[in-house]
């Protein structure tokens, strides 16, 4: 009786994890970042993954980012040791390399 309460509840919980995964959606950033004092110009690509609730997931230049935080419509994390500041609405990047250097950009939305 076991292996048949098993089956069901497989097929409910891949059942659950489809419609999940249905409603996720993403949202590409890429972001163009003068990194000072060198006056380097890096391109970086953002991928944000959410649903109707929240963010659920943050990855940089094919990176998924170990933790992230968001306050109003910044998104902030870190990556390796820059520490990085996406504001959603003015559609910016700031990051911080521990106060060795800086970078500051504009980021558009990608056309899929």
């Amino acid at each position: 009786m076991k292996a048949p309460a098993i089956k069901v509840l497989a097929l409910v919980l891949a059942l659950w994890a489809t419609g999940a995964q249905a409603a996720l959606q993403q949202v590409q950033l890429v972001c163009d970042a003068v990194y000072m004092p060198t006056r380097s110009s890096w391109s970086r690509v953002v991928d944000i993954g959410y649903d109707q609730k929240r963010v659920r997931s943050v990855s940089i230049d094919g990176v998924p980012v170990y933790t992230f935080a968001i306050a109003e419509t910044v998104i902030m994390t870190a990556l390796d040791n820059e520490r990085i500041q996406i504001d959603t609405a003015s559609q910016t990047w700031t990051s911080d390399f521990r106060g060795q250097a800086t970078g500051q950009g504009r980021c558009e939305r990608a056309t899929p």
